[in-house]
């Protein structure tokens, strides 16, 4: 297990921030859900021969027009990253930053865990043979730029015309929280003075036969930390914030305080027994924000709703923070939305030190008697100063976040 703590870090000051998901397109989308215990879980209806389960699907994707410059770039996850690039003024603030500093000193930093492999679905799906007998993919899919594990960055990159370091993170469901992590990385070094982050990820048929392949998913709405819980709900999303070097524009109310990170390997698909990296990611979280765990006001928890992630992750949350903790899951709102999970988890963490709406854990009603009095259930209200996020990746790759707010 790689245990080496993050070192104290001035914060990153966030000027703009963003969610497109199954609950709908940018931020007033997210809290009137939350708010109101609107889940965005449908029974699935995505593909040809549905899987039963129940799945977070944004609405609108297939309508989506990339502009020409951007059409050899067309794939689903890349019309929803567009999608959710247009929300909550995130291109202004990345115009802001690029007029301040450059748009070789803003780096593209984005995380995702399929990337566009449900294009290269359907370019295997429709393979033709020409009359040497060679199979081709259709020449509307023959664009290799969007069958790599780095298409999204890519587009990102392309859609806005940033010229900074660029990156494409894949850990599986903790990608798009390391992005935060990599970019702290590359602003600290001095390699770029802000950054866009982000991840996006769209359903497709590995993502959704694959995990059933592991009896993961669940035949009805998913239940966090329910006694009753019996797997997950996938779904897809996307979702961006821009960070910047602290004293080098304008102040913000929101602010990166701290990241921690790990890598417990124990197995392919399951965590550590004892929840060792889960543990070992948000005591670092803490430390590089200078906090002690009384002074955390909400932690949104990976809490997946499958039996044994669920309460592993729990029990480490019961050994680190005191009882008055409110932690919650937020995936009966979206589903898991696997490596977009960071980024819109991260946003609902700092939609709760905004409005002060702690979110609860929808269709969870039944508390598991293994899980301790920090989960909760039914949303609160609160003034909270810190908020962390919890995400946790497929072979270990554990990331904690800790996000503030000032003045």
């Amino acid at each position: 297990m790689t245990a080496a703590s993050p070192p104290r870090l001035l914060p990153l000051n966030i000027l703009a921030h963003s969610a497109t998901t199954a609950l709908g397109a940018g931020l007033d989308a997210q809290r009137q859900a939350l708010a109101h215990g609107r889940s965005g879980l449908r029974r699935n209806d995505f593909g040809a021969d549905p899987l039963d389960c129940w799945i977070g699907r944004v609405d609108g994707v297939e309508e989506v027009a990339l502009p020409p410059a951007l059409a050899g770039l067309e794939c689903r996850n890349n019309a929803l990253a567009w999608l959710a690039l247009q929300q909550d003024g995130l291109l202004d603030a990345v115009a802001a930053v690029v007029a301040r500093h450059g748009a070789r000193r803003v780096a593209v930093v984005m995380g995702t865990s399929t990337s566009a492999i449900g294009a290269t679905e359907e370019a295997y799906a429709r393979l033709h043979t020409d009359s040497a007998g060679v199979a081709h993919f259709p020449p509307e899919l023959q664009r290799p730029r969007i069958h790599t594990p780095h298409a999204l960055g890519d587009f990102v990159r392309a859609a806005t015309g940033l010229r900074g370091p660029c990156v494409t993170v894949a850990t599986a469901c903790s990608s798009s929280a390391k992005v935060f992590a990599q970019a702290a990385r590359l602003i600290h070094a001095g390699f770029a003075d802000a950054a866009l982050v982000g991840g996006v990820d769209t359903l497709c048929g590995s993502v959704l036969f694959g995990f059933h392949s592991l009896q993961l998913v669940a035949t009805a709405p998913c239940q966090p930390f329910d006694a009753r819980r019996s797997g997950l709900s996938l779904g897809e999303a996307g979702g961006y914030a821009v960070l910047e070097r602290a004293g080098a524009g304008p102040e913000t109310a929101l602010q990166l305080s701290g990241y921690g990170e790990s890598s417990d390997a124990h197995h392919m698909s399951a965590p550590h027994p004892q929840g060792l990296g889960a543990r070992l990611a948000m005591q670092q979280a803490l430390h590089s924000a200078g906090l002690e765990p009384a002074q955390l006001g909400y932690l949104n928890l990976h809490g997946t709703s499958t039996p044994a992630n669920d309460g592993i992750e729990a029990t480490a949350v019961a050994a680190l923070f005191p009882p008055s903790l409110h932690a919650s899951s937020t995936k009966g709102w979206t589903g898991h939305t696997l490596g977009a999970a960071g980024i819109v988890e991260s946003v609902f963490a700092l939609l709760a030190l905004s409005d002060g709406l702690l979110p609860g854990t929808l269709n969870s009603t039944v508390p598991d008697p293994a899980c301790g009095p920090q989960i909760r259930f039914d949303n609160a209200r609160a003034d909270i100063r810190h908020a962390m996020n919890n995400s946790f990746g497929f072979g270990g790759n554990n990331c904690s976040l800790v996000f503030g707010k000032v003045g």
